[in-house]
């Protein structure tokens, strides 16, 4: 009976754990059919991310492919420089405008071999008669650490601003030639008039000696119109040279110092802290154009006043400023003030400006004058300074 009552109960221990086997089973089956769907779901998301990624990689290509076509076809030149600022590549453009394939090298050894830099900023590159006019512009690479040179063949704007710089000359000229009639009939009247009164009979020497005086102070007043004017038709600047501007100023100040002492005029010349101040210039031609603007300053200042020199850096250029404490300049007249032959000064020739504002403009600056606030006007020269 014992043997009876525990094979009942092993039977039903058995029985308890085959079905808490088969439960367990059915749990890892639906647990199973659950991975698999979570696997297929995974696989199909795999391979629509992996479908994505090869649309994007070979959108990436083409477009890279794109690129380097443009790059290469690209009519301005594109240089990359390392983070050392060695030529890592450059385009067909680039090769042509710079005569040659220079990957390695180093490139400011290369600029200073091969360009010259200008007034105006650009760059020749060649022999003379044949100098090609480039520009070049820098943008950093940021990520890389190196930057990317833009290269612009500009010879033939240089050509052409040239052509019309010889046109508006022209044009100049044209409208001056009655102005230029009216300029010299006055001087060349006073000086016939007076020549025509040593025909007569002047017994006392001096009196004669008077009308020579005064017949040659009018010839001279002629040569100095006409040596004015041929300076404005043929330009004033002939070389340049990288020069300081603090012995420039000095000497410029030295040739108006005495002028402003006989008038009565305090004479402010400010000398630029920066002693290492550089210009590429004509110096006597700069040095001209500012006694000009000194001497034009110099007419309008009453004795007692002030006329003003100085100069000081602004970025990437020099600005050279003359002012006075006069009356300043009506609105109206600011508009003309630089033409040729416009002048309110009496005796005045109308040139001296217009030599400036064309002295200016070869040495690739500009000129402008406005009214100071405390009263008179100033005149802003403002120049490229040397790079070197």
């Amino acid at each position: 009976m014992p043997t009876m009552v525990s094979s009942l109960k092993d039977q039903q221990q058995l029985e308890a754990a085959f079905e808490q086997f088969n439960a367990v089973s059915s749990q890892l089956i639906d647990a199973y059919r659950q991975l698999e769907v979570q696997v297929n779901v995974l696989n199909a998301q795999l391979d629509e991310a992996n479908s994505q990624l090869r649309k994007q990689r070979d959108e990436n290509a083409e477009l890279a492919e794109r690129l380097a076509s443009l790059l290469k076809m690209l009519p301005a030149g594109v240089v990359e420089l390392s983070p050392e600022g060695r030529v890592t590549a450059e385009n067909l453009a680039a090769e042509s405008l710079l005569s040659g394939c220079y990957i390695g090298e180093e490139w400011s050894g290369l600029l200073g071999r091969l360009l010259s830099q200008e007034a105006d900023g650009s760059f020749a590159l060649g022999g003379d008669g044949e100098s090609r006019r480039l520009t070049l512009q820098y943008q950093d690479l940021p990520a890389s650490g190196g930057r990317i040179v833009l290269i612009h063949d500009v010879t033939r704007l240089h050509q052409l601003n040239s052509e019309l710089a010889q046109q508006q000359n022209l044009a100049s000229m044209g409208s001056m030639a009655a102005s230029l009639a009216h300029q010299l009939r006055t001087p060349l009247a006073s000086a016939m008039l007076y020549t025509a009164n040593l025909k007569q009979d002047i017994p006392r020497p001096e009196d004669r000696a008077r009308f020579v005086d005064k017949s040659l102070a009018r010839m001279r007043a002629l040569e100095g119109l006409i040596q004015n004017m041929l300076g404005f038709v043929r330009g004033q600047v002939s070389s340049l040279e990288t020069a300081k501007v603090a012995p420039l100023l000095e000497d410029v100040c030295a040739v108006l110092a005495p002028q402003c002492h006989d008038k009565g005029v305090f004479f402010d010349c400010n000398l630029p802290a920066d002693s290492a101040i550089t210009v590429l210039i004509d110096r006597k031609a700069l040095q001209g154009a500012l006694i000009n603007l000194l001497e034009n300053a110099l007419q309008f200042a009453s004795p007692g006043g002030r006329v003003g020199l100085a100069v000081a850096p602004d970025g990437d250029d020099v600005v050279f400023c003359v002012d006075d404490d006069g009356p300043g300049v009506d609105d109206a007249v600011l508009e003309r003030i630089f033409e040729p032959f416009f002048t309110q000064r009496p005796g005045g020739t109308g040139l001296g400006l217009a030599i400036v504002k064309k002295v200016a403009e070869e040495l690739g600056g500009s000129v402008r004058c406005y009214n100071k606030v405390a009263g008179g006007a100033c005149f802003e020269l403002r120049l490229p300074a040397s790079r070197k």
